[in-house]
């Protein structure tokens, strides 16, 4: 005779099933899943899950204390104005990015670039920061392009030419606006 009875809740020991336990017939036990299909197990294939949560006093008394504890005031936040706030800048030459440019094809240079513009935007949207700039340089453009298609697949940001007395044409800068 097994262990187990009419109305326990058993889980299998080779699959995530859980149920309860619906007939017994010597060794073979039928349960019914939580998703309401009866299934047929051996005795052996389960295990008596209990119902019941055990918690001791001293528990009760940690928790006790912890929720007792004058909770830490909040800092105030200064806010600064949004002229003045530092811009995250994200410098996409090559050399930058790897030790030795002259080893890697073009097209995995603009792989490369992209990656890192994709993965630093996602960072600053992240860390809810607001304005980013992608020093690009000028060339051929095919980079600065190449950041145009990938921000246009944001909802949530606006770009344009970055301030031309510091970056000349060479930046673009990245705006994302906050959902607060």
């Amino acid at each position: 005779m097994s262990q187990f009875q009419i109305g326990d809740i058993v889980e299998t020991i080779d699959d995530v099933i859980k149920g309860v336990v619906d007939s017994i017939n010597g060794e073979e036990i039928t349960i019914v899943s939580d998703d309401g299909f009866s299934l047929d197990f051996m005795a052996k294939e389960l295990v008596y899950i209990s119902n019941e949560i055990h918690v001791s006093n001293s528990e009760i008394a940690e928790i006790k204390k912890e929720k007792e504890l004058p909770k830490r005031k909040k800092a105030n936040v200064v806010r600064v104005k949004e002229r003045t706030a530092p811009k995250m800048e994200v410098d996409l030459h090559i050399n930058q990015l790897v030790k030795n440019p002259k080893q890697i094809g073009k097209f995995e240079m603009l792989n490369l670039q992209l990656d890192t513009a994709k993965r630093q935007l996602d960072f600053a949207i992240s860390k809810r920061i607001q304005k980013i700039v992608f020093i690009h340089g000028v060339g051929e453009g095919v980079l600065k392009e190449e950041l145009g298609y990938l921000f246009r697949k944001y909802d949530n940001v606006k770009f344009y030419d970055a301030d031309y007395q510091k970056y000349g044409l060479g930046a673009t800068e990245v705006y994302i606006f906050q959902n607060f």
